[in-house]
C-alpha cells in the first residue's frame, strides 16, 4: 500500500479513484471546502484522520476506517460502498451510511439522523448511537452490545438478530420482518406495530401500547413494565414474567401472564386467550395488580 501521512486536503475529489492506499493522520478540512475526497476507490485504509468535508466515501470497494472522526459537517459520509470495516470511529454527520453492504462496525460512536438506510449484511458490536430513523429498510443485521437513543428505529427491516442491546427509542421495529431480539432492554412507545415474525427472548420491555397489529409475534420469558393496551389486533404467543397494566383485543394465540390489571375484549374478532398463570406468579413471587 502507498502511505499518505500527515497531510491536509481540502480540494474537491482530493484522492479520487485511488487504489491500495493507507491514509494516516491526515485532515480533510480547509477553505476550499471540497467534496468526495475518496470517491470511487478500492482497497483503502484510513486511520487517525479528521474529516470535516462532505461525501468522503462513495462507491468504494474494500474500505477500513479506524480511530477516525467524521464531524457533523461530514454529511452523507458512506454511500453505495461495500466490504467496509469501521472501528473506534466517531460518525457524527447526517445520513452517514446508506445503500452499503457487507459492513462490520465495532466500538463506534454514532450521532447521525437517518443512519443506515437500505443497507445489507451489517454487523454492529459494542457501539453507541443517537439517531432518528436508524437502519430503516435494512436487511441482514447482526447487533451485539449496542446502545441506542432515538426515534423510529429499525422500521421496515428484515432478517435481523439483536443480542444484549439497550434501546431507548420510540416506534421501533414497525413493519419489521423475521427479527429476533435476545437478552435486551427496550424502552419506548408503540413498539413493533405491524411487525411480522418478531421474536423476543428474555427481554425487558417498557412503554405504552406495544405490539399492536403484529403477525407471528412471540415473547419468551419477557418482562413488561408500564405497558398498557398491549397486543391489540395481534397474533401472539407469549410467556410474560411480570404483571401487565392492560391487554386489549389480541387477535389470536395465547398470552401467559402472572396478572393483568385490565383485560379489554370489546372486539368480536379478538379470539386471543389471556391466561393468568399461577405458576409464573409463584416462581417469580409476583403480587397481583391493584
Amino acid at each position: 500500500m502507498k502511505k499518505i501521512e500527515n497531510q491536509t486536503f481540502d480540494m474537491e475529489r482530493a484522492l479520487y479513484g485511488s487504489e491500495n492506499i493507507y491514509v494516516k493522520n491526515c485532515n480533510f478540512d480547509g477553505p476550499e471546502d471540497g467534496e468526495s475526497a475518496l470517491k470511487e476507490c478500492r482497497n483503502i485504509k484510513v486511520e487517525d484522520c479528521f474529516w470535516n468535508l462532505r461525501y468522503p466515501f462513495w462507491h468504494d470497494h474494500g474500505l477500513k476506517i479506524s480511530k477516525t472522526e467524521l464531524t457533523q459537517f461530514s454529511r452523507a459520509a458512506l454511500w453505495y460502498s461495500d466490504h467496509i470495516e469501521i472501528t473506534e470511529t466517531k460518525l457524527h454527520g447526517i445520513k452517514a451510511l446508506r445503500e452499503c453492504r457487507d459492513v462490520v462496525m465495532r466500538d463506534c460512536d454514532i450521532i447521525s439522523p437517518e443512519f443506515g438506510w437500505s443497507v445489507k449484511n451489517v454487523a454492529v458490536q459494542t457501539s453507541h448511537a443517537e439517531s432518528e430513523y436508524f437502519f430503516m429498510h435494512a436487511q441482514n443485521l447482526d447487533f451485539s452490545g449496542v446502545t441506542l437513543k432515538g426515534k423510529y428505529s429499525f422500521q421496515y427491516i428484515e432478517d435481523a438478530v439483536f443480542e444484549k442491546c439497550r434501546f431507548d427509542t420510540k416506534d421501533a421495529f414497525w413493519h419489521a420482518k423475521n427479527v429476533t431480539v435476545k437478552d435486551s432492554v427496550i424502552k419506548g412507545e408503540y413498539l413493533a406495530w405491524y411487525s411480522d415474525g418478531l421474536t423476543l427472548i428474555n427481554c425487558k420491555i417498557t412503554g405504552t401500547q406495544p405490539f399492536c397489529y403484529c403477525r407471528n409475534l412471540k415473547l419468551v420469558d419477557c418482562e413488561m413494565t408500564d405497558t398498557d393496551l398491549a397486543f391489540e389486533k395481534s397474533e401472539v404467543e407469549a410467556v410474560i414474567l411480570t404483571p401487565v397494566i392492560s391487554i386489549k383485543n389480541p387477535l389470536s394465540g395465547t398470552i401467559h401472564v402472572p396478572d393483568v390489571g385490565n383485560i379489554i375484549l370489546d372486539d368480536k374478532d379478538a379470539k386471543g386467550e389471556i391466561k393468568i398463570d399461577e405458576t409464573i406468579k409463584k416462581e417469580h413471587q409476583i403480587t397481583a395488580c391493584a
